[in-house]
């Protein structure tokens, strides 16, 4: 991509959209379309049309989603399908129609089956049922994912698809409704250890093991497959290591300096077992991850800790 393209980040306020946008601009792209959702309804198919003739870009970042963790995909299923569907349909088929030259979608790793065989490689999807808890947005993904390998398919399109594994870092919510399963554990033992609480409860039994990649190994990942990946099928964005979530929330509790207990309640939900994405993919082309686990977490914890002063 020249410098000077014409670039639309679509949910360039969330965690991975504008992990892109400063990924963008400290490699020098000067040209960014940005639109907040008051100033572009992504459901709205007349509004996003409308958009794309007038701005004209040339290649899209599609990052933008309903998202949240497993307690809010549980409780609201059809939201996160139907949401989800009309956003990525209205800026695909939107960017077909107003010729972009390349487009990228970005799936998630819940789109493999509950169980399938780990590390998950790209020829699994839809080889079974996604897991229970968040399948409406799991579906809503797969959905998106194959979009753009069939414009590619029948229209010749350059759209392509990555599947990246858990993500955290800058720009994650810590809203207890509304977090995935890093920053919820940060607020929770912050909070432990500022009440002096003896224990804390954590749910599932603890055993259910986990890929996390920071939010600015993503965007580096995401500009290098645009300049340098071109196919129909999706391509996963990982590290190649996984922790379980009590070795996770043992990290947390450590980086926090909380000192009480962790109880797990084996009565809630674990989700899928075990959730890894293959990277051999993407290491053959020549990316890896860059950021460790522990580095990003106290990253992350300290910019919770600036929040907290306000």
């Amino acid at each position: 991509m020249d410098k000077s393209a014409r670039i639309y980040v679509a949910g360039h306020t969330g965690l991975v959209g504008s992990a892109i946008v400063r990924k963008l601009e400290k490699e020098g792209f000067q040209n960014l379309i940005l639109r907040t959702h008051d100033e572009l309804e992504l459901t709205d198919q007349a509004a996003v049309d409308m958009f794309y003739r007038q701005a004209q870009p040339e290649y899209v970042f599609d990052a933008a989603a309903l998202v949240g963790g497993i307690q809010a995909n549980n409780a609201a299923p059809a939201d996160f399908f139907f949401v989800n569907m009309q956003i990525e349909n209205n800026l695909i088929w939107g960017a077909h129609k107003a010729g972009v030259k390349k487009f990228l979608f970005l799936g998630s790793a819940c789109m493999y089956p509950k169980e399938c065989e780990q590390p998950m490689k790209e020829k699994m999807l839809l080889t079974g049922l996604p897991e229970y808890t968040n399948e409406g947005y799991a579906l809503a993904k797969i959905c998106g994912s194959r979009l753009c390998g069939y414009l590619r398919r029948q229209y010749g399109q350059n759209f392509i698809s990555a599947i990246p594994a858990n993500t955290y870092g800058p720009g994650d919510s810590f809203d207890p409704q509304h977090s995935h399963v890093i920053p919820a554990l940060i607020v929770k033992y912050h909070n432990a250890k500022k009440n002096n609480l003896e224990s804390v409860e954590l749910w599932g039994t603890g055993q259910a093991k986990r890929e996390f990649i920071h939010v600015d190994d993503i965007a580096d990942a995401c500009l290098f497959l645009m300049e340098h990946y071109s196919q129909e099928e999706p391509i996963n964005i990982g590290t190649g290591e996984e922790v379980t979530i009590m070795e996770l929330s043992q990290l947390i509790r450590k980086i926090v300096g909380y000192e009480g207990k962790i109880i797990c309640d084996p009565t809630k939900p674990d989700g899928m077992m075990r959730r890894m994405v293959d990277c051999e993919r993407q290491m053959t082309l020549g990316w890896r991850s860059k950021i460790p686990l522990e580095e990003g977490l106290k990253e992350l914890y300290s910019i919770y800790l600036k929040g907290e002063q306000y």
